[in-house]
């Protein structure tokens, strides 16, 4: 099993990027240096107090390189582009490509690290912080939700009036670097399901394992749902995102369930993507368990990164937002 964490690099490709790294580490612009040196805080012009005036905009001007370069290189690239807006020192020392490249080694990991190198260098022209911002990804720092609505007819009272109920149910999918994912099902808000989101979920969760591959913008995900008569989701989806480099949003394309033999699976952990490969839509492996193409509950999902569960629009109720349209 991979990991989410651990990557080597062959060191013939980590030798190819030592020049063009080095200069980072060294600015070139000499005039970045003299930021704070001869800036001596002092109190504001008819202050009375005695204590002395320190801005807290000096601090980041006083911190070595190296102790930039340590605390960025533990920054996420979100956080990464937010640090670079501060001052034109930190936007030059966070262009360093080994953030970056760290970074798309991390989020392509299926692919492997020869094949990284030579899309970085066919599409990319050799610059990681390109390919981070150009090439689709599947996002891993919050859950994709989608979110969908239906009418159900109530119990008529006294035949005077025919009520109905405007029910409201979510899908939810979170991705990991490793090539797996964790799929749920359920009419519970955001900020509730995002606390179950781990593979530490237990059975009453109704959280279930899958597997997922990344082809340029598609997604092709497989879950299978264990018990008497097994079945897998297949799930096929479209990256895209509202801005360049976003990736928060996912287009349901299609949704297939099938039965599969027991003696298909061996494991319920292993990989059910490489066991429905190559399935058709109408193609089943347990008669008892027919092919079912679903039409409805299509809508597409939106990323909710973790900080944003507990305020996120999505936890509204339907009575005050009926319909949502993620755009």
């Amino acid at each position: 099993m991979a990991s989410d964490f651990a990557l080597s690099v062959p060191p013939e490709l980590e030798t190819a990027l030592q020049l063009k790294t080095v200069q980072y580490f060294v600015t070139k612009r000499p005039w970045l240096d003299l930021y704070g040196i001869n800036v001596r805080p002092v109190a504001p012009f008819g202050s009375v107090s005695s204590k002395p005036y320190v801005e807290s905009a000096l601090l980041h001007r006083c911190l070595p390189d190296e102790l930039l370069f340590e605390v960025f290189a533990r920054m996420t690239p979100h956080d990464l582009g937010r640090a670079s807006c501060v001052c034109r020192k930190w936007r030059y020392t966070i262009r360093n490509p080994v953030f970056w490249r760290n970074a798309c080694l991390k989020a392509w990991q299926l692919s492997g690290v020869v094949e990284n190198y030579k899309i970085l260098q066919s599409k990319y022209e050799g610059s990681w912080r390109k390919m981070w911002l150009l090439r689709p990804r599947v996002r891993t720092d919050g859950i994709y939700v989608s979110r969908n609505t239906y009418i159900r007819a109530g119990v008529a009272e006294w035949k005077i009036n025919n009520p109905v109920h405007l029910v409201c149910y979510f899908r939810y999918m979170r991705f990991f670097p490793s090539g797996r994912f964790l799929y749920k099902n359920s009419s519970q808000k955001v900020k509730d399901v995002a606390k179950c989101m781990n593979f530490r979920a237990s059975s009453t969760d109704c959280v279930f394992k899958g597997h997922y591959t990344l082809s340029d913008n598609q997604v092709e995900a497989a879950v299978l749902y264990p018990g008497l008569r097994p079945t897998v989701l297949r799930i096929r989806l479209r990256l895209r995102g509202t801005t360049v480099g976003a990736n928060n949003r996912m287009d349901l394309l299609s949704l297939v369930t099938s039965g599969v033999n027991d003696s298909e699976i061996n494991d319920p952990d292993e990989d059910i993507l490489g066991v429905v490969e190559g399935w058709q839509d109408d193609e089943s492996h347990n008669p008892d368990v027919p092919a079912v193409s679903h039409r409805r509950g299509m809508m597409p999902f939106v990323f909710v990164p973790f900080h944003e569960v507990e305020t996120t629009v999505l936890n509204l109720p339907v009575e005050k937002m009926d319909y949502f349209v993620p755009g």
